[in-house]
């Protein structure tokens, strides 16, 4: 104990004498020094154990808090700091904090930075042990910060910072700092729920010093602008002292700000952070969903305010792992679409309007987009149900289907979001079709359909519902339940059958058809054998013409099996793909399509009559068709075509050509209809085709038909035995102005009609019609020769059916009635004129004689068979098919044969001569007949002519004709007529088709081989076409000898550098196109022009020439003809294989051929490729080598075509392969591609050009990625840049090579990394700029500078060119250029830049220059800063442009630079702009000059403000200019800065300096302006003037009011009267009015102040003098202390006598002319009046003078009232003797009237009466007057009774109401006597 006790004296001893020293200090400095030395260790004490002790140091700090109130006093802050560091006592570290919070503030800026790192030390550790003390320490780092200099960005201080801080070692320290200051950028002092937006309470309190109120309060000693702190705290932030890695939250919260100046470091900092931070981070993820969202609890943190929620969705929507967040992104979803008064939850989010609230949801469903587009599957199942639930009911909340304003809150935003809504709910859907859209009721894709029909915005909303429907149909593309496929059934026929305008109930009107949707649905959801569907498509088809073409369009799509598989392809990716589509593809089933499409619950069902009109008759024909295409494909199961865009042409061909296929079908349906009986499906199909057909207003009955007739012609007689008894209805379809309709009902009526089940009574009746329409057809017009024709038709074809069916079992009576036909036909072919019954006759002689009817034996006895055959082939001559076809028919019927004269014989002659007609058809007809004359009907081409279920006739035999005429035509085919050749080689093609499978062609196959190819070297495209096609079927009917033969003759002939295929040349061959070498007089065309032409000139040489350039040209046409009609086939045979494996030199001349010129080469090589090759990549792959380097030998081959394949293929090549594989080559390809670019032929310049896309899409991809391994991606930039940059690119001519050259470079720039492209940028975007004017067109300047001419003016024109610059694709490239920069290389982009500012000629690249400062200056203000200067001078050199568009692009760059420039370089601005309009006689200057000052206020407003006190003196000065051009960007410089008029009173001093210096100046306009500053100064003090500013305004006035007048001296001159009435009112005070009295010099002022309105108001310019009269008579008004009335009479007297007596008597300064206005003159008058009278002072006279002077006045104002009848004149003189009576009254202040005095005041009674005749206004100022007088008047019974009598008159008289109630208050005003 005692030894405690002693410690504890101890102590206390230590503590005292400290106390004792403090004690006895006498000065500041001492106690400054023994505190220095004693409060650290004695603040230690405070540790004491002892509480005595501890009590002690406490009272003695009390003591010294005294003390040191003192500021001068300075404490040991170091020790203090350092104290607080090292010792972990509490009561210590709170002691220690108080005196460094105290003593902070004290030390100089060098001592209070020095402080800094030991600040900073264990921060983090401190705030862990105390967070209010930490608070206190981060509260003093701010303020640290606010006296610190940061070094440049990038140089070494900046580097060494961290290290300086300690930050290296103590990682935590400036990641606590960061977070912190992050903080501080969201924080708002006092806030009133005591959090914040990502603040917790806690945070709130520690920024705000734990609740004290004053901490970020400016005005009170040690607070701190919150502004001003943030900004300095940000930039600290952007040193070097931090990584990107901590600064990366805090710069979110700086770019989120809503002020710029944090905003755009935040920016800065955001670019270099993001690339460090990976957002795939599950911590940093937590830590953005936390600030987005905030923390509940009552002291949680508010969710973040919206601009930086924009900012956070932004960074979400670029992690995948953010989507597995699923309960934040629901709530974000949740919050961000419901308002705070449904949910309360957040209140900040939803408290942003208008365009925040906006930009926030907009960003919100991009994100739902983005979880949609990247979330796992399992994610996605979670959000999308809830996320779509809220979409749902954030759109139904705006108002739905109804949309309404009040409701959705913002009228322009509303609209959009619901756009944007309904795109959301459609990707999700498609992201989560299980969860959300695949339930049996189809909730979701129900509302979207009734939000399609239903909402009531149009445009944009619709069009994004679409694509939500287009978006939900991925769901549905696997197989789906049979419960979904019935209800997507039902919900897709409902919008089928929905009707515009129908009330659904429930707000649900349909306002928009949604069939096409629903359409479109069937196409892609439900399989292709869903009869619901395809009745869909049929209800799309149902409309018609009425309908939207693109519902027609999808229709047709859904029945058509090619089109359903395009638009649903087979889905890759999952097991069974390919098998599961196969499932969708099969075709219906027919049972099921007769039922739903004409079973009981059709719409067609009810149709039992051809009189009742055919529902949806637009669709019944389709119908029908598809029905009929289902049916003969059940019949092909084996052998239908493929499926392909002609798929039901194809299979029409088959069955109408194919003998195999006709039969198939045919024992198909007789299967059918013996399974059936009469419900089979081949009898349901004839007679609905037979109802289609037969029906009234069917637009479709052709193709009804025709699907009747083929169905027919394949039938059985048992299976159209149905529908033969309703022969009668097709009376009507025989007799048709259709030509279609009525041939194929004719074969119909002869199918049927010869049935053996046909009524005959109705057959005959029927016949019996037709045959008295045929009896009357000389009498026929218009429409009765088409009833002739169906008639003569129909009855043909029934004899014809007859004859097939019976044989030779025809009836007597049948014979004769055949007869009568017969002779009616060729009558009408021999006598009648009109082609529909010659076209009529022709077909029935060929339907009669294919049938035997009619033969050359039975026409002998009677007709002339010669004439007849002469007859029809006058008509084949003229091109004819069917009289072709009869001579045909006529042939099978003769018996063989051939010797001259003999029937055969001159029908074959007479075919063979229609060679002569040029019309391919025709022949193709010509050789059918002559296989059907040759063979009878053996010939394939008669497959389809037997349409009854019976066998064909028997002809005449035939042993030798075949073979005739196969040698006549194999002779032809070696003539060298162009037209024979032609036909000769059709006619082989027909005969090898229709007689191929028949002995005699099969024996002659070699030959017939041998012709077609000598066809393919042909110069007409038809005749390689057609031995192609020859060359293919000669290949299918030939033995394998003969396959392999051919195979080698092709392969030798396209390798070869010869043509071997071509025939014999004699003088007639024709080698060139008719004008393909004109001569002047003609053209060369055969061989023996060609030898003529060479003997004329005689040089023979020329026939090698010619026929090289033949022969090339054959080669290039036989290449062509490879791959016509299956030649491709034949070298795709297998036996090839081993033949090609031997050749490889074939692949590269292959490929390079796959891209030549020539479209019939191009296409046919790609086609023989696809045979070929069967594994192209494998092959390229294998012979890589061999392609590239024939292709770069002959890109610069002779022959262009070779040139331009090269390229085209050389493309192909590199975009398919990986760059490894042609990495040896890609400079060899540049180089080559840059010669080629300068090609003579314009389309190898154009392959070239394509080919330099290619390898620049190929560089660009290789840059986006990084990959540099192809060389070097620098290496490849230096060999791009230059050649797209140089006149060959950008600066080329042609509008195409600009255009690529300027993509290529925008492509290389926007896919570019930093690191690639950044050692060009300095160079590139000096060249751009320059560029910029190279895109604009030539003829601008041209129509610039004759603006006028079109109605425009330059400036206009100049301001479009501005607008082109600022939205050019080349500015934009030169942004991404500049983002690419750091300090080194902004260094390095000075020389460039400055060269391209300086150099560039045109508007374009001026302007451009001052738009790259302007970026620099904003969005890279720190790498660009130390630039700033050396740019501001730069473009000061540039605001004196000629054009002004340039001038002020410059002029707003000087303002942007004026951010970061020093103070000296803009105050040396601001002198230069000062020069510009003080010094330059061009008004011009003075514009930019403002123009400049303007920019500098605006875009560096802080800049501006801390020098104002240099630059408003100049700006108030110039906005004053005169010149209105001038005048405006000061003006506006000023409203931009100045507060109020006051901020006058701060500059006054400077304002007047300047102006006096320029009174004296010689030019007008300069020392008019500072006349007008000196003016406008006195005019915005307010109206007083303190006794200072007036010595400061006097002698500028005093100069400024001197001398002549001119045109706005009145201002003037008004201020000057202001100046006196303000001095006036300062004098009201007593005792300033005896100082003034006292003050000399003021009274001097007062004299000079009288002498200068005196002296201006004899001014003899009259728009100046009655200005300056009317201050006269403010001046004597305002100057009651003084006498003025002498001079005034002798200044106004002159002026009055002279107005009065005329504008001839007037003494003004006037041009010899000219004549005062009228309204001038009695302005002036007034003015003068006015102020006589107002200069009568009554104050200080006698009454003797008083008297004189009123009398000397009143004689000059009656007079003036008497001459003058203006109301202007006589409102002033009554106002100015209503002041004069106050005066006396106020003079004689109760005293009597003199006599003198009285007389005078009766008088001016008297002038009250010449207001009589005056307007209403001037009779109440009299009145007024008289008032004012009466009071006067009962001091004088004379002027009493006066003016009793002149109201008592005036009120008699007066009807004025207003007057004379004024007459009235007057009288009243009178006192009794």
């Amino acid at each position: 104990m005692a030894t405690t006790g002693a410690m504890e004296a101890k102590e206390l001893d230590l503590v005292g004498k400290v106390e004792l020293r403090i004690a006895l200090t006498d000065s500041d400095a001492r106690l400054e020094s023994i505190l220095n030395t004693y409060l650290p260790p004695l603040l230690l004490k405070l540790a004491s154990d002892f509480i005595s002790v501890r009590n002690k140091v406490i009272s003695i700090c009390q003591h010294i808090n005294t003390r040191v109130k003192a500021p001068n006093i300075r404490l040991p802050v170091a020790s203090l700091l350092k104290q607080y560091k090292d010792n972990k006592n509490a009561l210590v570290r709170h002691f220690d904090i108080l005196y460094v919070q105290q003593g902070l503030s004290r030390l100089s800026v060098s001592e209070r930075l020095e402080l800094l790192p030991t600040l900073v030390k264990g921060i983090h550790k401190n705030f862990q042990e105390s967070t209010r003390h930490t608070s206190s320490l981060f509260n003093m780092l701010l303020k640290l910060l606010h006296s610190m200099t940061l070094p440049p960005r990038g140089s070494a201080d900046d580097s060494a910072l961290r290290d300086t801080l300690g930050f290296v070692d103590e990682i935590e320290d400036a990641q606590f700092i960061a977070d912190w200051i992050g903080k501080l950028i969201v924080f708002s002092p006092n806030p009133p729920s005591k959090r914040l937006p990502g603040l917790t309470t806690e945070d709130c309190s520690f920024l705000q010093l734990y609740d004290k109120n004053d901490t970020w309060l400016p005005g009170i000693a040690g607070g701190m602008n919150i502004v001003d702190t943030k900004v300095v705290a940000v930039r600290f932030l952007a040193s070097g002292a931090f990584t990107d890695t901590e600064r990366f939250l805090p710069a979110l919260f700086a770019s989120s700000d809503t002020n710029s100046r944090l905003a755009d470091i935040g920016d800065d900092m955001m670019k270099r952070a993001i690339s460090a931070v990976s957002l795939e981070d599950d911590l940093v993820l937590a830590q953005l969903f936390g600030i987005y969202l905030g923390t509940r609890g009552t002291h949680g943190s508010l969710p973040a305010r919206a601009p930086l929620q924009v900012k956070l969705l932004a960074l979400l929507c670029k992690s995948q792992r953010a989507t597995s967040y699923t309960t934040e992104n629901v709530q974000i979803v949740q919050e961000g679409l419901t308002s705070s008064m449904q949910t309360g939850i957040n209140t900040w989010t939803v408290a942003a309007q208008g365009r925040e609230a906006s930009k926030l949801r907009t960003q919100i469903f991009a994100y739902t987009n983005w979880i949609a587009r990247v979330s796992d599957l399992a994610d996605i199942d979670l959000v999308a149900p809830k996320i779509v639930t809220h979409l749902r009911d954030y759109i139904e909340s705006q108002g739905w289907p109804v949309f309404h304003e009040q409701t959705s809150g913002q009228r322009n935003e509303g609209p959009s979001l619901r756009s944007l809504g309904y795109e959301s709910i459609g990707v999700l859907a498609r992201s989560s079709a299980v969860k959300l859209v695949l339930d049996e009721n189809l909730d979701l894709l129900r509302w979207l359909f009734d939000s399609l029909a239903a909402d009531s915005l149009g445009g944009d909303v619709s069009l994004s519902i679409e694509q939500a429907l287009s978006s939900v149909l991925g769901a549905f593309g696997g197989d789906l339940s049979p419960e979904i496929t019935e209800s997507l059934e039902r919900l897709l026929l409902h919008n089928m059958q929905r009707r515009l305008g129908d009330d659904e109930g429930a707000g649900l009107k349909v306002v928009r058809s949604t069939r096409f949707t629903a359409v479109r649905y069937a196409n892609r959801c439900l399989p292709f054998w869903n009869v619901k569907a395809r009745w869909i498509n049929v209800l799309a088809l149902g409309s018609g013409a009425s309908e939207h073409r693109e519902i027609l369009d999808e229709g047709r799509k859904g029945l058509d099996p090619y089109w359903y598989r395009i638009l649903n392809p087979v889905k890759s990716g999952f097991t069974g793909a390919g098998a599961l589509q196969q499932a969708r593809y099969r075709l219906p089933r027919l049972v099921d399509l007769l039922e739903q499409f004409f079973g009981e619950s059709s719409v067609w069902n009810s149709i039992r009559s051809p009189d009742i009109p055919l529902p949806m008759s637009d669709a019944y024909g389709p119908a029908v068709t598809f029905c009929c295409n289902v049916l003969y494909s059940e019949c092909l199961s084996q052998t239908s075509p493929t499926i392909d865009d002609e798929w039901d042409r194809h299979l029409s061909t088959m069955i109408a050509n194919d003998e195999t296929s006709r039969q198939t079908v045919r024992d198909h349906l007789h299967a059918m209809t013996e399974e059936h009986g009469t419900a089979s499906h081949p009898e349901t199909l004839l007679r609905v085709a037979f109802t289609g057909m037969a029906a009234i207003e069917n637009k479709n009955a052709a193709s009804c038909s025709d699907s009747l007739l083929q169905l027919c012609s394949l039938s059985a007689d048992v299976s159209v035995r149905g529908i033969v008894p309703r022969i009668a209805l097709l009376r009507d379809s025989v007799l048709s102005s259709d030509k279609n309709v009525r041939e194929a009902s004719s074969r119909l009526f002869g199918i049927l009609g010869s049935h053996s089940d046909c009524p005959q009574e109705k057959l005959q009746k029927t016949l019996k019609d037709f045959d008295t329409i045929c009896t009357d057809w000389r009498e026929a017009v218009g429409f009765g020769y088409l009833q002739i024709h169906g008639a003569m038709l129909a009855t043909a074809c029934y004899w014809s059916r007859r004859a097939f069916r019976a044989q030779a079992t025809i009836l007597p009576t049948e014979e004769m009635n055949a007869e009568r036909t017969v002779e009616l036909d060729l009558e009408i072919l021999n006598r009648s004129q009109d082609k529909t019954l010659l076209d009529a006759a022709t077909l029935c002689m060929t339907e009669l004689s294919i049938s035997g009817i009619i033969t050359p034996k039975s026409l002998a006895s009677k007709h002339d068979f010669a004439d007849l055959v002469e007859s029809l082939a006058k008509s084949a001559r003229e091109g004819n098919e069917n009289a072709i076809k009869a001579l045909g028919s006529f042939g099978m019927q003769s018996d063989e044969d051939f010797a001259e004269g003999a029937i055969l014989r001159q029908i074959l002659d007479t075919l063979f001569k229609l060679h002569e007609v040029r019309e391919p058809a025709v022949q193709f007809t010509v050789g059918e007949a002559l296989s059907n004359a040759a063979v009878g009907w053996l010939s394939k081409a008669l497959i389809a002519a037997l349409d009854v279920d019976t066998r064909p006739p028997t002809t005449p035999p035939r042993k030798s004709s075949l073979l005739w005429v196969l040698d006549r035509i194999l002779e032809d085919c070696k003539t060298t007529k162009p037209a024979l050749r032609q036909a000769s080689v059709i006619w082989l093609l027909c005969l090898v088709q229709f007689c191929g499978h028949l002995p005699t062609v099969q024996g002659r196959l070699r030959e017939c081989q041998v012709a077609f190819k000598g066809f393919l070297a042909d110069r007409e495209s038809l005749n390689q076409e057609t031995a192609s096609r020859g060359l293919s079927l000669v290949y299918e009917k030939g033995d394998r000898e003969l396959k392999d033969d051919l195979v080698r003759d092709l392969v030798g002939s396209f390798t070869g550098s010869s043509v071997n295929m071509s025939g014999s040349i004699s003088a007639e061959t024709q080698l060139f196109e008719p004008g393909a070498l004109p001569t002047g007089d003609g053209s060369i065309t055969t061989y023996r022009d060609i030898m003529s032409l060479a003997a004329e000139v005689g040089n023979p040489s020329l026939v090698y020439k010619f026929m090289s350039l033949a022969a090339n040209n054959a080669i290039w046409s036989s290449r062509a003809a490879f791959g016509r009609f299956g030649l491709s086939n034949i070298l795709s045979d297998s036996s090839v294989d081993g033949y090609l494996a031997e050749n490889p030199k074939l692949y590269p001349a292959l490929f390079r051929y796959r891209f030549d010129p020539n479209t019939n080469v191009r296409n046919s090589m790609n086609e023989i490729w696809a045979a070929l090759v069967r594994e192209p990549t494998a092959t390229i792959d294998q012979h890589f080598d061999n392609i590239m380097n024939d292709l770069l030998k002959n890109i610069l081959g002779k022959e262009w075509r070779t040139r331009q394949a090269c390229c085209a293929a050389i493309a192909d090549l590199v975009q398919s392969r990986p760059a490894a594989k042609y990495e040896k080559y890609i400079g060899q390809i540049w180089i080559l591609t840059f010669k080629v670019c300068d090609d003579i032929k314009e389309s190898v310049r154009t392959a070239a050009m394509a080919l330099a896309r290619v390898l620049v899409g190929i560089l660009t991809r290789g840059l986006e990625a990084g990959d540099s391994s192809t060389k070097s991606a620098g290496t490849m930039l230096e060999h791009v840049l230059p050649f797209l940059l140089s006149p060959s690119g950008l600066e080329s001519s042609a509008q195409d090579v600009q255009s690529f050259s300027l993509s290529a470079i925008l492509q290389i720039i926007k896919k570019s990394n930093k690191t690639v492209l950044r050692p060009f940028v300095p160079d590139l975007v000096g060249r751009l700029i320059l560029l910029l004017s190279s895109l604009e067109p030539e003829g601008i300047e041209y129509i610039r500078l004759r603006a006028e001419q079109y109605g425009v003016t330059g400036q206009q024109i100049d301001d479009a060119r501005l607008s082109g610059v600022r939205g050019s694709p080349m500015l934009e490239a030169i942004e991404r250029c500049l983002d690419f920069m750091d300090e080194v290389s902004m260094q390095d982009l000075r020389r460039p830049l400055e060269n391209a500012i300086t150099t560039g000629l045109g508007l374009p690249s001026r302007v451009g220059g001052s738009r790259v400062l302007v970026s620099l200056s904003t969005r890279h203000s720190f790498s660009f800063k130390p630039q700033a200067d050396y740019f501001l001078k730069l473009a000061r050199k540039q605001v004196l442009d000629r054009n002004e568009t340039v001038s002020a692009s410059y002029s707003a760059a000087c303002g942007y630079l004026a951010r970061l420039a020093s103070n000296g370089e803009i105050l040396k601005l601001v002198e230069y702009c000062r020069r510009l309009y003080f010094d330059s006689d061009d008004e011009r200057h003075r514009v930019v000059a403002g123009e400049i000052v303007f920019s500098v206020s605006k875009y560096a407003t802080d800049r501006f403000n801390a020098l104002a006190a240099d630059i408003l003196p100049f700006v108030f000065l110039a906005k004053q200019d005169s010149y209105e051009r001038a005048k405006v960007p000061f003006q506006d410089t000023w409203s931009e800065i100045v507060g109020g008029s006051r901020t006058v009173l701060l500059y006054m001093q400077e304002i007047v300096q300047l102006a006096m210096q320029y009174l004296d100046s010689p030019r007008w306009s300069l020392k008019h302006t500072a006349a007008f500053a000196i003016a406008e100064a006195i005019n915005s003090t307010g109206g007083e003037i303190s006794d200072a500013a007036a010595q400061v305004i006097w002698p500028g006035l005093d100069k400024a009011v001197d001398g002549k007048a001119w045109e706005g001296k009145e201002k003037i001159l008004q201020a000057f009267i202001k100046f006196v009435r303000a001095e006036n009112i300062v004098t009201q005070d007593e005792t300033t009015r005896a100082r003034i009295q006292a003050d000399a010099d003021i009274l001097a002022d007062t004299v000079c102040s009288k002498r200068i309105v005196l002296r201006e108001s004899k001014r003899k310019n009259p728009a100046y003098c009655q200005h300056a009269l009317s201050c006269l008579a403010e001046y004597v008004e305002l100057r009651d202390s003084i006498h003025l009335a002498a001079e005034v009479y002798e200044v106004t007297t002159p002026i009055i006598k002279d107005l009065l007596a005329g504008p001839e008597e007037m003494d003004l300064d006037m041009q010899p002319g000219d004549l005062p206005s009228k309204t001038m003159k009695e302005d002036t008058l007034a003015n003068a009046q006015a102020a006589l009278l107002k200069s009568i002072n009554p104050q200080g006279q006698t009454n003797e003078d008083l008297s004189s002077h009123l009398s000397l006045v009143l004689a000059l104002t009656i007079r003036t009232l008497s001459e003058n009848g203006s109301r202007t004149v006589h409102n002033a003189i009554y106002e100015a003797e209503k002041s004069l009576f106050q005066k006396v009254e106020k003079w004689l202040n109760g005293q009597s009237v003199s006599e003198g005095l009285e007389v005078v005041l009766t008088q001016y009674v008297q002038t009250l009466s010449k207001s009589q005749d005056q307007v209403e206004q001037t009779r109440i100022k009299a009145a007024e007057a008289a008032a004012t007088l009466a009071s006067l008047s009962g001091r004088s019974e004379h002027v009493r009774g006066a003016l009793i009598d002149w109201i008592s008159s005036a009120i008699t008289h007066e009807r004025s109401v207003p007057v004379q109630q004024s007459l009235d208050r007057a009288r009243r005003a009178i006192p009794d006597m």
